[in-house]
């Protein structure tokens, strides 16, 4: 109550005057104390700051870089993807050959090869190559110094939304991976805070949402353009998908500060470090090893049982329907109602386990045979999509429903044990998943009553 007072009667922040004062003292002292050798050589650093992170370039080199991380990851991993999903699919045939070999029965050699292996195939083979430049590029853009710079201009945003500054150094830890930046939530003080980020860090995309937002957009937005400018269509368009994920994780922060987490904003300080030549060598091995290997092997863990799973869906019948098109046709009128389908919707459920592994298992469900197809043919997968009835609305909004949905399961279990708290648990599961919703709901209706599709 005293903290609310002293705002209002002062509504420049007290600490931040404090700690301008403190540092301009220092500076004084600093400089009436020190001696520093060739004062005539031009400080870079400062230079540097009065560009990237002024109010009116600040912005607009951030959109840029994000750009350019992303335009160089998808125009390098098409062929990357190629070349593993030949020489994966070339193995998946050798193993059928030695099934044959065996006189295995038809069913092991299903759920082995068509459901185990096929599923582990197709997550190496679409994502290991974006992972393996987006995680670099975004290492050195870390190891030049400049993420604190995107942290110091992202503060002010944040402030007003109630949130804290350190909330963007989570958040573009949930790049990566959402449970890591959950855990990385434990660097903001404040608990009131510490639970915003907790709970709006899903909005970003994760390295398993990557593929899905890079291959929609690829399939049905770069088209729309034509093949000379379909990178950079597809580029803008991935850019435009996580400026609306930073824009939800702004309003929904706010949200929470007026309602459920109500409370003052508290300030940092954050001491910009100098920058640095990367280390080119030392941080992509790291980068690699890391974050890459480490992201793979848990898509791995987890695409296994998945692909099992859904290849027994897709092939224990009743009547004559298997029990993954029963699932699909009862959630078909929900999903046409938010411009998905039943099978897009069936996909993000058995999806829980890793994001990863949504895409698979969509194709598995529309291929009624239970076998997933290889991705080395674009054309013939998105001609897949469309005999299923898909538009361009189709595919933006299982982008949306893919960035704003909740979040995967090992970060639901990383939110359950830093907060302790089933309620906060369930919270972070259910608001995501109704604004998915909502969004897709809106946007189909909006496009349909317009006559755009």
């Amino acid at each position: 109550m005293l903290a609310g007072q002293v705002q209002k009667k002062q509504p420049k922040a007290v600490r931040d005057e404090i700690v301008g004062t403190i540092y301009e003292q220092s500076e004084t002292i600093a400089h009436a104390v020190t001696q520093q050798a060739g004062k005539s050589r031009i400080n870079w650093d400062d230079k540097l700051d009065a560009v990237l992170t002024s109010r009116v370039f600040g912005f607009p080199i951030m959109l840029l870089m994000l750009g350019v991380v992303f335009w160089l990851t998808i125009a390098g991993a098409n062929v990357p993807s190629e070349l593993l999903a030949t020489g994966l699919f070339w193995v998946e045939d050798r193993l059928t050959e030695l099934f044959h070999w065996f006189g295995a029965p038809l069913w092991l050699e299903g759920a082995v090869v068509h459901g185990l292996y096929r599923g582990c195939a197709w997550v190496v083979s679409v994502m290991l190559p974006p992972m393996a430049i987006f995680f670099p590029l975004f290492a050195l853009l870390e190891d030049f110094g400049y993420l604190p710079r995107v942290a110091f201009n992202m503060d002010r945003l944040f402030h007003k939304a109630g949130g804290h500054g350190k909330q963007s150094l989570t958040m573009a830890m949930g790049f990566g991976c959402n449970a890591a930046g959950v855990i990385a939530c434990r660097i903001i003080e404040s608990p009131r805070e510490r639970m915003i980020a907790i709970l709006t860090n899903n909005f970003v995309p994760c390295n398993g949402r990557w593929p899905t937002l890079i291959l929609m957009a690829t399939l049905f937005m770069a088209g729309a353009v034509g093949m000379g400018a379909g990178i950079t269509a597809a580029t803008v368009v991935v850019v435009g998908i996580v400026l609306f994920g930073i824009m939800t994780t702004l309003f929904v922060s706010w949200v929470l500060s007026k309602t459920l987490l109500r409370g003052i904003p508290s300030h940092f300080t954050l001491e910009l470090p100098p920058y640095r030549k990367p280390q080119f060598g030392r941080t992509i091995i790291r980068s690699v090893y890391d974050k890459t290997w480490f992201v793979l092997k848990r898509a791995l863990v987890t695409a296994a049982p998945a692909g099992l799973i859904t290849w027994i869906l897709a092939n224990l019948h009743i009547g004559d329907q298997s029990v993954l098109g029963h699932i699909a046709g009862w959630l078909t009128p929900f999903g046409h109602a938010i411009g998905l389908d039943g099978y897009i919707l069936m996909a993000f459920l058995l999806g829980l386990p890793a994001n990863e592994i949504v895409v698979p298992i969509l194709i598995m469900g529309y291929m009624a045979s239970g076998m997933m197809i290889e991705l080395d043919d674009m054309a013939a997968l998105k001609q897949l999509f469309l005999q299923q009835g898909w538009t361009w609305l189709t595919a933006l909004n299982v982008m949306l429903f893919s960035l704003l949905h909740y979040p995967c399961g090992t970060t639901l279990y990383t939110i359950a044990k830093e907060t302790k708290s089933t309620k906060w648990t369930v919270v972070a599961a259910l608001l995501p998943l109704f604004i998915a919703i909502g969004i897709c709901f809106i946007t189909a209706q909006v496009v349909r009553y317009m006559g755009w599709v």
